[in-house]
C-alpha cells in the first residue's frame, strides 16, 4: 500500500510523462494487503479495515471514483476473552486505558476498579516528551490487571506485540500530548481524547477487499510493475543506481524505498549508513492468519469477534467473525483467527494442519461449538509487524534526517502501522523528494 500510495501521488505531481517503476518480486502488488477468496467470497487476509473517522483512506476512494465501494459494519461490537470468560468490550476507554475505574468493573477486580478511580489523586511525574512503555505507566497507576486483561489484547491485535514493547506515544498519541499540555491524571488525559459516541461507524472496509483499492492505484499511477528483488541502491551523479539480485542495474531520478524495515536497512547500508543503523534498532514480529468458512447457521454470537487478554489459555490473539461484522454475502460464516506475537517463533515454524486444529480448539473454548470448516485459508506475515517502542517517533526522524537527496522512505514502521498512516507515510516520501528536487 505505502509503495503503490507513493506511486499514485508521484504520478499526479509528475505529470504524464514520468516513468514510474514499482520493482516487487511478490506474486502480486499490495504487500501485507492481500484479499483471496474463502469459499467463494471475498476474504482480506492481511489487514480487513480502516478507521473511518481519519480522512486518509475515505479521501483516497472519493479520488479514485471509489466512494461507493465503502462499507460499514454491522455495528455489532467484539468481546473480550479474560479469565476464562468472554465479556463485552468495556466503555469509555482509549486503547484499553480507561478514562474511569467503573469502566472496567468486571473485568478487574475490586481492588483494581478502585486503584483506577484513586489514580487522579497521586502525583505524576510527567515531563514533555516522555514516551514510556505503556505496560510501564499504566501497571504504574493502574495495576497489572488492567495492562494484562485490557490493554494488551488491542494492541496485540494492531502490532502483534504487547503493551511492555509498544511507546504510549505510539499507541495513543492524544494521551501523550493531552499528558504534555498539563493534563494532571492519566484518566484525565484519557478522559480529554475519548472519541465521540454518537452515530456513525468507527470502522470501515472496501466491498471487494483491499484488492479493489490496490487494483485502482496501480491503474491510476500508470505504474511498470517490475517483478524482481533489488538488493541494491547506489547513488552517483546522474541520480539513482538501482541494482536487482541478478546484477542487473536501472537508473532513476529519485528513489522511494517502500519494502519491510528489513530490507530497506540492508538496501541503505551503503547509501545512509546511519540511517541503516537506526533501521536495524526497530524490531519486527510474526504473525499468521488462518480463515474457516464454516456451515452457514452455525451458532456464533451476534459480535464482530473475540480479543484475548494475556495469559490465557489460548493459542489465538484474536478472532474475527468476519460474517458477522461486516453482513453476510452466501451460505457460509467467515471467521479470521490472528495467531503470533513478537518475540514468539509460531508464524515461522508452526504448520498448517497444527494452525488449523489450534483454530477450531479455540473456536470450540471460545463460543462452546465444535466446528468442521468447508474452506481453510493460511497465511503468513513474516517480520512484516514493526514494534513501536519507547522512543519511536524520535526514531523515526533520525531515520528521515540521515537520507540523502532524492531517496525516500514509506512504509508502516514510519507513522503508524494502519493503512491511513501508511498514506500519509507515502504523500510524506513524495513531499521530500519534491522538496529535494
Amino acid at each position: 500500500m505505502s509503495g503503490l500510495a507513493a506511486a499514485y501521488r508521484l504520478r499526479r505531481a509528475a505529470g504524464p510523462d514520468a516513468v514510474i517503476t514499482v520493482y516487487d518480486p511478490a506474486d502480486r502488488l499490495g504487500g501485507i494487503l492481500r484479499t483471496e477468496r474463502l469459499a467463494g467470497q471475498v476474504m482480506d487476509i492481511g489487514a480487513e479495515a480502516f478507521v473511518v473517522r481519519r480522512p486518509e483512506v475515505p479521501a483516497l476512494l472519493r479520488e479514485l471514483g471509489l466512494a461507493d465501494r465503502q462499507r460499514v459494519p454491522t455495528g455489532v461490537r467484539p468481546l473480550l476473552y479474560s479469565q476464562a470468560r468472554l465479556h463485552q468490550l468495556p466503555a469509555g476507554t482509549v486503547n484499553g486505558l480507561p478514562s474511569q475505574g467503573a469502566a472496567l468493573a468486571g473485568l478487574v477486580d475490586e481492588a483494581t476498579v478502585a486503584r483506577i478511580a484513586a489514580e487522579p489523586t497521586r502525583p505524576l511525574p510527567w515531563r514533555p516528551g516522555d514516551d514510556p512503555a505503556v505496560a510501564a505507566i499504566v501497571g504504574d497507576r493502574f495495576g497489572p490487571q488492567v495492562v494484562a486483561r485490557s490493554v494488551d489484547p488491542m494492541l496485540s491485535g494492531v502490532y502483534a506485540g504487547s503493551s511492555a514493547g509498544i511507546g504510549l506515544r505510539s499507541a495513543v498519541p492524544p494521551v501523550a500530548a493531552e499528558l504534555d499540555r498539563g493534563a494532571p491524571s492519566l484518566t484525565a488525559a484519557v478522559r480529554a481524547v475519548l472519541p465521540p459516541t454518537g452515530p456513525g461507524p468507527v470502522f470501515g472496509a472496501i466491498d471487494g477487499g483491499y484488492r479493489v483499492l490496490l487494483d485502482a492505484l496501480v491503474e491510476a499511477s500508470g505504474l511498470v510493475w517490475a517483478p524482481t528483488a533489488i538488493a541494491e541502491l547506489r547513488a552517483d551523479r546522474r541520480g539513482w543506481l538501482v541494482g536487482d539480485d541478478e546484477g542487473t542495474e536501472y537508473r532513476a531520478d529519485a528513489v522511494v524505498l517502500a519494502a519491510p524495515i528489513g530490507p530497506t536497512a540492508d538496501l541503505l547500508e551503503h547509501v545512509a549508513p546511519q540511517a541503516a543503523a537506526i533501521a536495524k534498532r526497530i524490531p519486527v514480529a510474526s504473525s499468521v492468519v488462518v480463515g474457516l468458512a464454516i456451515p452457514g447457521g452455525t451458532p456464533l454470537p451476534e459480535q464482530s469477534g473475540v480479543l484475548v487478554a494475556s495469559g490465557e489459555a489460548l493459542h489465538a490473539k484474536a478472532i474475527t467473525l468476519s460474517t458477522r461484522k461486516w453482513g453476510p454475502t452466501g451460505n457460509v460464516e467467515l471467521v479470521r483467527l490472528s495467531f503470533g506475537r513478537h518475540g514468539d517463533t509460531i508464524a515461522a515454524s508452526t504448520a498448517d494442519e497444527r494452525l488449523l486444529s489450534w483454530a477450531v480448539a479455540d473456536l470450540e473454548t471460545v463460543f462452546g461449538v465444535r466446528v468442521d470448516p468447508v474452506d481453510v485459508l493460511v497465511h503468513r506475515w513474516l517480520d512484516a509487524m514493526p514494534q513501536y517502542g519507547p522512543g519511536h517517533p524520535r526514531l523515526v526522524a533520525q531515520l528521515r534526517a540521515g537520507l540523502p537527496p532524492g531517496l525516500a522512505l514509506a512504509g508502516n514502521y514510519l507513522d503508524g502501522i494502519g493503512v491511513p498512516a501508511c498514506l500519509v507515510a507515502a504523500g510524506r516520501a513524495v513531499e521530500h523528494l519534491r522538496a529535494s528536487g
